[in-house]
């Protein structure tokens, strides 16, 4: 691979993980949020809720505006608003201003994930689309390790606030580099029409492809196994287990380490193994793993084992997610900003759902996170079960 295919997918990585970088660096600072605003922890939980629905719907915007004006363009315009709502979240005055501040930042962040997924299809055959999409996790995988770390010792010093005025500093060198560095890899097409009948015609095309719903949804609720774990770790592990802001920091960089090292063991089984196979393996691995994790908090198994168990399945997302991305976005070219945009969005719906089932759920104990947990993973290998053979029938190939 040449120098400049590693620096774009540097670039790309960057870009793909301000999304974690904005979910995971406040993460540490949800009980001091609560705190501040003298509301309850399941009102908090909700700017995670609106910036994964934000994130969803953001997604379904930026596919047509990409497939006609190009990649570079409608990112930039997406990284600035995304550093105008990372202000506004550092001066919100009440937590539904957070949350509302949340879901306007999150149609900046998703611009980064739908122009990443786009590029790697451009640039890529479908096989190294995969282990590029690794490669982008290894870059990515970086944020759930460092961010809440940094949001920990900002903590220490100072508030929550501070948090996002970081935020708002990274956004602004990546927009630099976009700038300066990143080539437009997409053709712009005037034939793609902007109107809504025409945009949802392209998404209904794309939703037609079998291979396409296969292995989105099935990724789609591999998302969901580690967005309930992001959504309720803080709680359990803070607020029931006792753990530090700044231990609690370590404990999901820990689990950012699994997600990093399972991504780049898939780059070295694929050199022997097809994606297809990868993918239904693990899916079979989420289910012992998942009820064995809502035992442990059931029956009170302690903290170690628990840690154990969501160690396994949050690095299961690493062998999931870059495969699953790599074989839905291989049927498509003229309209691959489209197919990408709909695979982040139905992925975030599936991260809407587990985050707000976990704050409704929410009992000030750990089944809810575990429930919806393992509920996912047992659904991710249900429907790959039902959706797959039609990918391989004569009458949808």
């Amino acid at each position: 691979m040449s120098q400049s295919s590693r620096f774009l997918i540097l670039l790309l990585g960057a870009l793909t993980a301000i999304g974690p970088f904005s979910i995971d660096m406040y993460l540490p600072g949800l009980q001091s949020i609560s705190k501040d605003f003298g509301t309850p922890i399941s009102n908090v939980q909700l700017t995670l809720t609106s910036f994964f629905f934000g994130f969803s719907f953001g997604q379904l915007i930026y596919g047509p505006l990409i497939d006609k004006f190009g990649r570079r363009t409608p990112l930039l315009i997406g990284i600035f608003a995304y550093i105008i709502s990372s202000i506004g979240c550092a001066l919100s005055v009440s937590v539904w201003s957070l949350v509302f501040f949340r879901f306007l930042q999150s149609f900046g962040a998703c611009a980064g994930m739908v122009v990443s997924r786009a590029v790697v299809r451009d640039v890529f055959s479908p096989h190294e689309g995969a282990k590029v999409f690794s490669q982008i996790i290894l870059v990515m995988g970086v944020a759930p390790i460092v961010a809440p770390t940094v949001g920990g010792l900002l903590l220490t010093y100072t508030d929550w606030r501070m948090i996002f005025a970081v935020l708002t500093v990274i956004s602004a060198i990546i927009a630099v580099g976009t700038w300066l560095y990143l080539p437009e890899t997409g053709l712009k097409d005037s034939s793609i029409s902007l109107k809504f009948s025409q945009v949802m015609k392209e998404y209904y095309e794309v939703l037609m492809v079998p291979r396409f719903n296969a292995y989105v949804i099935a990724s789609g609720f591999s998302a969901a196994v580690m967005f309930a774990y992001i959504a309720g770790s803080p709680f359990v592990f803070m607020g029931i287990f006792g753990l530090s802001e700044s231990e609690y920091g370590w404990f999901f960089g820990s689990n950012a380490a699994g997600l990093i090292l399972s991504s780049q063991l898939n780059r070295l089984l694929l050199k022997k193994f097809e994606a297809e196979s990868i993918i239904n393996a693990v899916s079979i691995f989420y289910v012992p793993v998942g009820i064995l994790l809502v035992f442990a908090a059931m029956f009170q198994w302690g903290m170690i084992p628990m840690i154990v168990l969501i160690f396994l399945l949050v690095s299961g997302f690493g062998f999931i997610v870059p495969n699953s991305s790599a074989l839905a976005m291989a049927p498509f070219s003229r309209n691959a900003g489209s197919a990408s945009a709909l695979m982040g969005a139905l992925q975030m719906v599936f991260a809407v759902f587990a985050t707000g089932g976990v704050s409704l759920l929410h009992d000030g104990t750990s089944l809810p996170m575990t429930l919806v947990m393992a509920g996912s993973g047992i659904l991710s290998l249900l429907s790959l079960t039902i959706l797959r053979p039609k990918v391989h029938s004569p009458q949808t190939d």
